[in-house]
């Protein structure tokens, strides 16, 4: 199995963080076999503050997906439609099992030289 390195706003991983937000939206799904996700805080934390393993993986129209997960979304409607205009699908990991590091990590204990624009695959 692997995990996917994803680059999140501070926001929205304090939201993460402190249970508000269960549910991590994308455009693009991930490839089969993915287990978990690591959570890399962007600028200006720049590190790796978390992972939590996935769930389940919702793929359908973004009136659906927001049907199914907006109690746990973190964000507001207006910001997820407004994420997915013009799009015909939206993806959502929801997360579990969420652990938080005491000791940040940096992208290189990952064997990653830079943030992921979207998500990068990392072997567990």
């Amino acid at each position: 199995m692997c995990k996917i390195l994803l680059s999140i706003n501070p926001e929205h991983v304090a939201h993460i963080l402190d249970g508000s937000k269960e549910y991590e939206f994308r455009k693009i799904k991930c490839r089969e076999g993915v287990d978990g996700i690591i959570i890399y805080c962007t600028a200006p934390v720049k590190q790796v503050v978390a992972e939590a393993d996935i769930d389940t993986i919702l793929e359908d129209t973004p009136e659906n997906v927001w049907l199914q997960t907006e109690k746990k979304s973190g964000i507001s409607a207006e910001f997820f439609f407004r994420y997915y205009e013009g799009k015909a699908k939206a993806i959502a990991y929801k997360l579990t099992n969420l652990n938080i590091f005491d000791e940040p990590k940096t992208l290189a204990d990952y064997g990653v030289s830079t943030a992921p624009q979207s998500f990068v695959y990392v072997q567990s």
